[in-house]
């Protein structure tokens, strides 16, 4: 099993919930929703305060997905500065990125809940999670 999926795993079982929105209360993360123009979301540190910011301009399963991505930064990627990274160095932040994906994903599409449906993309919808990004799910 895979480091990301036993993160979430942890996760899951420690808050006893899988909405990341509730989670991010038990960690202390606060979850502000303004207008964001064409940016989904992002997650910021600052005094060490953890901040997640949500366009809310989406609908409401597209916030619930950017959460669970932005949760992933903010629990993979804490001491992580991706704006810097990308503004004055040649490391690309893809990586992190699918984490994130990897991460947003394990959360919302649990192993149980993809065995009810017979395909992936059924699973997706039903899970709201893009499917460009649900091909991302490990079963174990």
């Amino acid at each position: 099993m895979n480091l990301i999926k036993k993160t979430v795993q942890r996760l899951v079982w420690t808050y006893k919930t899988s909405c990341p929105f509730q989670i991010a209360e038990h960690k202390n993360i606060v979850v502000l929703f303004a207008p964001l123009g064409n940016v989904y979301g992002f997650f910021q540190t600052y005094k060490r305060h953890c901040f997640i910011h949500i366009n809310n301009g989406l609908d409401e399963q597209m916030q619930r997905f950017v959460c669970a991505h932005e949760l992933g930064h903010a629990v993979l990627h804490q001491k992580e500065n991706t704006p810097f990274i990308q503004r004055h160095t040649f490391f690309s932040v893809d990586r992190l990125e699918r984490e994130a994906n990897k991460f947003a994903v394990e959360l919302l599409m649990p192993d149980d809940v993809i065995k009810e449906y017979q395909t992936l993309p059924q699973a997706a919808a039903a899970c709201g999670v893009p499917l460009e990004v649900a091909k991302l799910k490990v079963i174990v």
